[in-house]
Order: C-alpha cells, then sequence, then structure tokens
C-alpha cells in the first residue's frame, strides 16, 4: 500500500464492515489491513470461559467490564489497530466501551490468543505494543501448550501451566480460574 493510501485508525473503523467476514478477524498495521486466519474451536472455549470466569469477577466486584474484538488504537501516524480477544477496562463510567469499533482508551488488561499460526507469529510484537502503549497487563493464552503468560512492564514473564491458578494479582484481586478450566470444552457441546 502507499504512503498515501495508508489508512487511519478511523478510516479502518468506517470500512469495517466492508472488509471480508464483515471485518472479525481484520486489523490495522501500520496503516495496512490485515486479515487474519479464523480462530479455531478451542479459541472460542477460551473466549467463553474467560467471559464466564471475568463477568463472575466483575459482578462480585463491580469494578470494571471486558469488551470482545475491540480495536485497541496503539499506534499512530502510520496507525495500528489490535483487535485482542478480550479487553478489561477499569474506569469509572462502566460499558463506556462497549459500542465501540475502536478505541484510543488503554484497558487495564488485555487477554491475547495464540490459537493461528499467524497469531502466533507476531505475538511478541503485539504484547510488546501493548505494554508500551500503556497497558497493564496482558495474558498470553497458549492453545497449544496449553498454558498462560502474564506479561506487565518491568516484570519477569510468568508462565502458568495447566495444573496451576491464574489469579488476577493487582489489576484484578479477586480473580482466580484454574488453568485448566480455562481450557475446558463447555458441558452443553
Amino acid at each position: 500500500m502507499s504512503p498515501s493510501a495508508l489508512l487511519s485508525a478511523e478510516q479502518f473503523a468506517d470500512r469495517k464492515f466492508d472488509f471480508p467476514e464483515g471485518g472479525r478477524w481484520t486489523e490495522l498495521h501500520a496503516g495496512e489491513v490485515v486479515s487474519l486466519s479464523p480462530p479455531d474451536e478451542l479459541h472460542g472455549n477460551v473466549v467463553l470461559n474467560f467471559t464466564k470466569a471475568l463477568a463472575k469477577h466483575a459482578q462480585q466486584v463491580q469494578d470494571g467490564y471486558a469488551c470482545f474484538e475491540l480495536g485497541l488504537i496503539v499506534a499512530r501516524a502510520p496507525d495500528t489497530v489490535c483487535c485482542p480477544a478480550i479487553s478489561y477496562f477499569q474506569s469509572d463510567e462502566r460499558f463506556a466501551e462497549t459500542d465501540n469499533l475502536v478505541t484510543k482508551t488503554v484497558p487495564t488488561l488485555v487477554v491475547e490468543i495464540a490459537s493461528t499460526n499467524d497469531r502466533r507469529r507476531n505475538m511478541a510484537a503485539r504484547v510488546e505494543n501493548y505494554l508500551n502503549w500503556g497497558v497493564g497487563h496482558v495474558w498470553l493464552v497458549d492453545t497449544e501448550c496449553q498454558e498462560i503468560h502474564l506479561f506487565q512492564s518491568g516484570v519477569s514473564t510468568i508462565k502458568l501451566g495447566s495444573d496451576e491458578v491464574l489469579h488476577g494479582g493487582m489489576v484484578l484481586s479477586q480473580f482466580r480460574s484454574r488453568v485448566e478450566d480455562l481450557f475446558a470444552k463447555p458441558a452443553w457441546y
């Protein structure tokens, strides 16, 4: 794409539904539209299980809310919009971001799922983009190894195996989930 044809985050949002699959797995990388592979079934199971666990936490603590596949404007000029599986916001105005396609508001937590080859390939750069942008915590779910990697600026990465418990730490102090439960197939399958 020529420099004059690069899209801004706002142009990307305006055109998102015109992209293949209604823009569902489409992002903007340095002004260029990038389509990701549709995620697999395990990716969907992980999102479902995280959704239930985060909803339970949010109802108990009333400290935030989750958004799904929300475009995060992590860089400008040229613009980069990443759409992680889950973004968790803690702010005075609950649900402020739920109707947006893209946002410049920095979430407290990002949950990324490395489920397809194209997602796995660029994950280190994505995590770095989130942390440099100001996201406090990134939880990277590896569906192949069934592990969760916890990233935080200035802190060593923590790797949790399926037999361990994911604690929300300082970001979600009441959140607890067994890692294996986050990879479980729903009972209704």
